[in-house]
């Protein structure tokens, strides 16, 4: 396990901002064009304006979205909207949320950890990263000289040592409190006790850690800090660092949905001739049309745990069937260099079974034939007569476990994009990680 460090992270003055659910916001790469316009409506000091500002006509090399969200950040500071903590600490973090008629608690706590690049074996990704994200929050990092947001990452603790050690501090204490408008409530407690501190990073000391989340963010803090070091500026600690929510992977309260996929912009096919293109190597099991078949392909799914079924939602005849992997040795074929149980993944597999062989589609260069949907009514939109889209295709696949994302990124391998989603998403705006 890298380090990690207690930190004076800045927050909100909520006696300056009021309430705290009006100045969080979801992470950037969620927020929509029309959430973004709520946002800044919300609020003047909602964290949009810092994580997504938006772009204004007349844009140029100094004035931008990135030199007004430092022209803010600075602003902020010195009007106290956003206030220092006065000494390092940890900050334990919970979510209250609802999935599926079920209540969870995520339990976690947030701390600054020592970046290490993916070699040395210290943190390890499990999905690829694209140039374009990088690049946009490189230039926010630079500009602002801060962590806006936290990585989400997890570490082994099956006997839940570290986050026992941090609730046995907070016991009794009243947390600072908001409820975003999906219903999740977020609390936050800051532990300032050495003592505390000390055995957290003790316990923490031989762990790896896995990213969840936030991997984009996690290679900008990287390429920032090998911008410094060229240009001799590494003498501030915290460049050496980065924002992350640890949560165990064994925490009652994590929850990875499903990630299914509209594709778009294709040659129509109806289900037969998925059947034929997919030869022998899938057997499959008709779920009947439209929104019931899409309900019972899920069902289905839903009911094993065999990875090596997939979802096909055929847009033009309404009709949905399952599709079970039958040969092994196909998928040996189309990637002989993966491990066995990246081979076993349902997103391997129709990644580089499915879609290569149906549309030559290969998701870690092509995004936009990809649409990415986690709830089954947005899928099921797909199916209905006047939908007015391109979507030829809807295939629902089966999240990747935690002990699998374990496996494969141990491994030193990256999974297909969107393999997990973990919900709920920690949002940005509840603590700031000062970088330089």
């Amino acid at each position: 396990m890298p380090e990690i460090q207690a930190f004076r992270g800045f927050r909100y003055n909520l006696g300056q901002v009021g309430e705290l659910r009006d100045v969080i916001a979801p992470p950037y790469d969620v927020i929509s064009t029309s959430q973004q316009r709520e946002l800044y409506r919300r609020h003047p000091c909602n964290i949009v304006r810092l994580i997504l500002n938006r772009e204004e006509a007349g844009d140029n090399d100094s004035e931008n979205c990135y030199t007004r969200a430092e022209r803010y950040f600075r602003q902020w500071k010195d009007e106290d909207v956003l206030v220092e903590e006065g000494e390092p600490a940890l900050y334990v973090y919970h979510q209250l949320f609802e999935t599926e008629g079920h209540h969870y608690t995520r339990k976690g706590f947030m701390a600054r950890v020592r970046l290490a690049p993916f070699d040395q074996g210290l943190i390890f990704p499990h999905e690829h990263t694209m140039p374009g994200p990088k690049a946009d929050r490189l230039r926010l990092m630079e500009a602002t000289g801060a962590n806006l947001s936290p990585i989400f990452a997890l570490y082994p603790d099956k006997q839940m040592q570290v986050q026992s050690c941090m609730e046995s501090r907070i016991a009794g204490e009243i947390p600072l409190q908001a409820t975003d408008p999906d219903g999740v409530t977020h609390q936050l407690w800051t532990v300032r006790d050495s003592e505390t501190i000390s055995e957290v990073m003790g316990l923490m000391g031989p762990k790896p850690v896995f990213i969840a989340d936030g991997h984009h963010r996690y290679e900008t803090a990287l390429a920032m800090r090998e911008n410094a070091q060229r240009a001799d500026k590494t003498s501030r600690e915290g460049i050496h660092y980065v924002l992350m929510m640890l949560v165990s992977m064994t925490d009652p309260g994590l929850v990875v949905l499903p990630t299914h996929r509209l594709i778009r912009k294709v040659p129509v096919l109806k289900a037969e001739q998925v059947r034929e293109l997919m030869g022998e190597d899938f057997e499959w099991e008709p779920m009947g049309k439209g929104k019931v078949g899409c309900h019972a392909a899920w069902d289905w799914l839903d009911s094993f745990e065999d990875q090596k079924m997939i979802g096909i939602g055929t847009v033009s005849d309404r009709t949905w069937q399952v599709g079970r992997l039958k040969r092994p040795e196909a998928m040996q074929a189309v990637a002989p260099k993966k491990s066995e149980i990246w081979k076993s993944l349902g997103v391997s597999i129709l990644h580089q079974l499915v879609l290569q062989r149906l549309y030559q589609i290969d998701p870690t260069t092509t995004s936009d034939q990809i649409q990415y949907v986690h709830e089954l009514h947005q899928v099921e939109s797909a199916f209905e007569i006047d939908h007015g889209s391109d979507i030829q295709l809807a295939c629902l696949v089966q999240p990747a476990t935690v002990t699998e994302l374990e496996k494969v990124a141990s491994g030193m391998e990256k999974m297909p994009p969107k393999s997990t989603y973990f919900y709920p998403k920690i949002p940005s705006g509840l603590v700031i990680n000062p970088v330089c």
